[in-house]
């Protein structure tokens, strides 16, 4: 989706040629995975890890400023770039080796980028936020005029209103404060996509060779539910103290192109954990071609089967921009760098922050548990079916660590005790044979063992303290704001969020 995008009107027969462009894209890659053409077939993959992390934009009240292009402009740093939403921004950390020390200078770099952002911002009047949802959203920032200026993001607004053909709904149902209270529901209507913008995450990719590549997808998919439960940072939206991590069903509705009617035919979402385990890369690309009509149907005149005749590596332009409209939460990712072809699996289901340290840890855990489970002797894929994964993310979302999950050879189990008891040894080996330093290792697996063992999270702390304000006798709205002002202060001193204080 960060292809530039400038089509304001489609025909009929875009749709046709860029649907052909697709097709023959998807048979471009099945050729490729035949004839050994991408940079790390037939040998495992140089580790590299790579991040992208979107952040919110607050001025000095804690309110949602709508100013992302006077804050890119004073950072003047080609790593920021615009995301959806005016109160959006995203840095896109640059692909590192995943060994040795290297995770701990790139906390260090990370941390460094963001300070030297966020003092650029602050003359501006505006504030960076790394959170999963920025708590002080409301209905009235979701109106179109907030879009960012950039033409795709208009445009693919446009595309999916055409496609439903009404306003988008969203309908949560949230997790009591306390014990005995009656739950927040978030009824409302939208016309606009700007929800989606609410949605602010952390994406991580990992480079695997192709014959690896169901492996690490599937055990990624595996895991995407212990992942939210215990990172959760989403709690509220529009005043309403909703899922732990709000950002799952706000993103799968504020994204859905189906009407009632579709929905009830079983008409796949967009935004999709899938339906199966699954035996290559191929079967994603070939999904998302057979179920999934365009949204931008941008075409080009590059035939990818007659490059590939021509002995050149195709770019895939279309088969590219079609797959960034489909958003699995664990998403394939095919690539071209220097002529060289690879594929990447980008894991979606995490949100931003609270901090650095935290946004390390989750990374660490994530690769270093998709590594152990890679590499051990019986795939959990195998033992569990992929519907019970779904549901672990469903759960893992709305509950956090009061969510009951099913692993097998236990069963149910609370995620901090299949972290404690299970997870966190085989992130400890999946990491070492990344050559992680001891040092990385303990420090991040440190900062998830300490979350655990709290059960605080992101969300669970946001919770915490409205609820401790409201019982002081702040309304909802003053005890959202004091909250974030809070949050900010913490997320630049810097310590793991399992050790804030309410």
């Amino acid at each position: 989706m960060g292809t530039e995008v400038n089509h304001q009107q489609f025909s009929g027969d875009d749709r046709v040629r860029f649907r052909s462009q697709v097709s023959r894209g998807t048979e471009a890659i099945a050729r490729m995975l035949t004839d050994g053409l991408f940079t790390d077939q037939g040998k495992p993959p140089d580790p590299l890890l790579g991040m992208e992390v979107e952040l919110n934009l607050v001025d000095g009240d804690a309110d949602p400023a709508m100013a992302n292009v006077a804050v890119l402009d004073a950072i003047a740093d080609p790593d920021f770039q615009t995301e959806l939403g005016q109160f959006n921004i995203e840095i896109n950390v640059a692909p590192r080796p995943f060994v040795g020390g290297d995770t701990v200078t790139l906390e260090q770099s990370l941390r460094s980028s963001l300070n030297r952002a966020e003092s650029r911002a602050a003359a501006t009047g505006n504030h960076l936020v790394m959170v999963g949802m920025l708590p002080t959203l409301r209905h009235e920032h979701f109106a179109s005029q907030w879009i960012s200026t950039n033409p795709r993001y208009r445009l693919l607004d446009e595309q999916i209103f055409a496609a439903r053909g009404e306003a988008l709904e969203l309908d949560i149902a949230g997790v009591p404060m306390a014990i005995g209270n009656s739950p927040d529901l978030l009824k409302t209507t939208s016309e606009s996509i700007l929800p989606e913008a609410a949605c602010t995450s952390l994406q991580l990719h990992l480079r695997v060779a192709p014959e690896d590549f169901a492996a690490h997808w599937n055990a990624a998919q595996a895991i995407s539910g212990v992942q939210v439960a215990i990172a959760g940072n989403s709690p509220f939206l529009d005043g309403k103290a909703l899922w732990h991590e709000t950002r799952i069903p706000v993103f799968e509705q504020a994204t859905d192109t189906r009407p009632l009617e579709l929905k009830n035919q079983g008409v796949r979402p967009r935004v999709w954990f899938g339906e199966r385990w699954i035996n290559t890369i191929f079967d994603l690309f070939e999904e998302n071609t057979r179920y999934f009509p365009a949204l931008l149907p941008v075409s080009s005149d590059v035939d990818p089967l007659a490059e590939l005749d021509a002995g050149r590596i195709p770019k895939l332009d279309e088969l590219r921009l079609h797959n960034g409209t489909v958003y699995r939460w664990n998403r394939p990712v095919y690539d071209v760098v220097d002529g060289h072809a690879h594929l990447r699996v980008e894991n979606r289901v995490l949100p931003a922050g609270p901090t650095v340290v935290d946004i390390m840890a989750n990374a660490a855990f994530y690769y270093g548990v998709v590594r152990g489970l890679v590499e051990s002797d019986l795939p959990v894929w195998s033992q569990m079916s992929f519907d019970a994964a779904e549901e672990n993310l469903s759960a893992g979302a709305r509950w956090g660590f009061g969510a009951q999950l099913y692993w097998p050879n236990i069963g149910w189990v609370r995620p901090d005790e299949l972290v404690l008891r299970r997870l966190l040894p085989l992130a400890e080996r999946g990491l070492t044979a990344f050559g992680v330093s001891d040092k990385a290792r303990r420090r991040y697996l440190g900062v998830i063992e300490g979350r655990c063992a709290t059960k605080q999270s992101g969300s669970v702390w946001q919770r915490k303290a409205v609820f401790a304000r409201q019982q002081a006798g702040e309304s909802r709205d003053q005890a959202l704001h004091g909250m974030l002002k809070d949050y900010v202060t913490l997320m630049h001193e810097g310590e793991p969020v399992h050790a804030w204080p309410v």
